[in-house]
């Protein structure tokens, strides 16, 4: 199969790469603030809530800065940014995206960015200034860094982050094409180019040899 065969059977149209963005992202988006919501009723502020020993914990808190407690102080710019990610990710989809792999990861990033971005809106201390809701905590994972807490959302964002760098380490473009395919097209392009080129000379000269 060539890989312009492969390239058309794994591409989306605009509506249904866009869709997969949405659902995906509204799903996310409802994970992190219901898991968000049982933890402000049920978990005691600012208390380790053992799960399996130390290996899992809950523990809420309330974060103004961005993914796991970074940039405390700032919280307007966090929001910010988020807000901006989120557009750039919509008019991608709306735009460029046509291959389901950027979708899938697209879609996670958009709702763990609205889950958190939710939060910096709608809760205290205030509107682009609210504080995070935390509850995760897995001190095992951090090896000799300070251990952070964090929430479904932030999972989503740092996961599918490195599925990006992932992504485009491997050369797959958002319409599907890969970046090795289309140096190699562009490479043939050129070759039959200059053939015809040659061939062209040839037949205008009239003392060529035949």
């Amino acid at each position: 199969m060539s890989s312009r065969t492969s390239a058309t059977r794994t591409t989306l149209r605009a509506a249904a790469a866009g869709t997969t963005i949405a659902i995906l992202a509204v799903l996310v988006l409802a994970a992190d603030q219901f898991t968000k919501y049982l933890a402000l009723q049920n978990l005691p502020e600012r208390q380790a809530v053992p799960v399996i020993g130390d290996f899992l914990q809950l523990y809420l808190t309330f974060n103004p800065g961005a993914a796991f407690s970074l940039g405390e102080g700032v919280t307007w710019v966090f929001t910010l940014v988020l807000a901006a990610a989120a557009i750039a990710i919509v008019a991608l989809g709306i735009t460029r995206v046509r291959t389901r792999a950027w979708a899938v990861v697209l879609g996670l990033l958009l709702g763990g960015i609205l889950g958190n971005l939710t939060d910096r809106l709608l809760r205290a201390p205030g509107f682009l200034v609210g504080h995070v809701v935390d509850f995760i905590h897995t001190p095992w994972l951090w090896l000799w860094f300070p251990s952070a807490i964090y929430n479904v959302a932030d999972m989503f964002i740092v996961t599918m982050m490195i599925a990006v760098a992932i992504l485009v380490l491997i050369g797959l473009r958002f319409d599907g094409t890969r970046e090795k395919d289309a140096a190699r097209t562009a490479t043939s392009t050129d070759a039959a180019s200059s053939n015809a080129d040659d061939d062209a000379s040839t037949s205008a000269d009239p003392h060529a040899q035949p």
